[in-house]
C-alpha cells in the first residue's frame, strides 16, 4: 500500500507564506497524480492544486497567482508553496496521490492525514 506523510502546516499572518510536503513511501508502481485538497471548518473538501505525471499543473481558482505546486518525482514528494495568504486559506490541507500499488493493480486515491494551516488577520 501507499502511505502519504505531510508537514508544513501552522499559524502565519495574513501576506505570510508557507510551505506543505508531502512524501509519498510504500509499494508504488507509478504515479499518475499528486494534488492537493482543502478542508475549512464546516466546508466541504475542495480542490487547491494538481501535478500531473507529466508535470502539468492545473489550480483553483481561488490560489491562482498565489500558489505553485511542485514536485520531486525522484522522492515521491509533492509541495504546495503557499504566498500571500489570507484568512480565507484557513483549513486542513490533505495530499491526494493516485498511484499504483503495483503493476498488476488499478490506479487508485490515497489521501494524507491533513496538516491544519491557519492565517490570522
Amino acid at each position: 500500500q501507499v502511505q502519504l506523510v505531510e508537514s508544513g502546516g501552522g499559524l502565519v499572518q495574513a501576506g505570510g507564506s508557507l510551505r506543505l510536503s508531502c512524501a509519498a513511501s510504500g509499494s508504488i508502481f507509478s504515479i499518475n497524480s499528486m494534488a492537493w485538497y482543502r478542508q475549512a471548518p464546516g466546508k466541504q473538501r475542495v480542490f487547491v492544486a494538481k501535478m500531473n505525471s507529466g508535470g502539468s499543473t492545473n489550480y483553483a481558482d481561488s490560489v491562482k497567482g498565489r500558489f505553485t505546486i511542485s514536485g520531486d518525482n525522484a522522492e515521491n514528494t509533492v509541495y504546495l508553496q503557499m504566498g500571500t495568504l489570507k484568512p480565507e486559506d484557513t483549513a486542513v490541507y490533505y495530499c491526494n496521490v493516485i498511484a499504483k500499488p503495483g503493476a498488476s493493480y488499478s490506479y487508485t486515491n490515497y489521501w494524507g492525514q491533513g496538516t491544519q494551516v491557519t492565517v490570522s488577520s
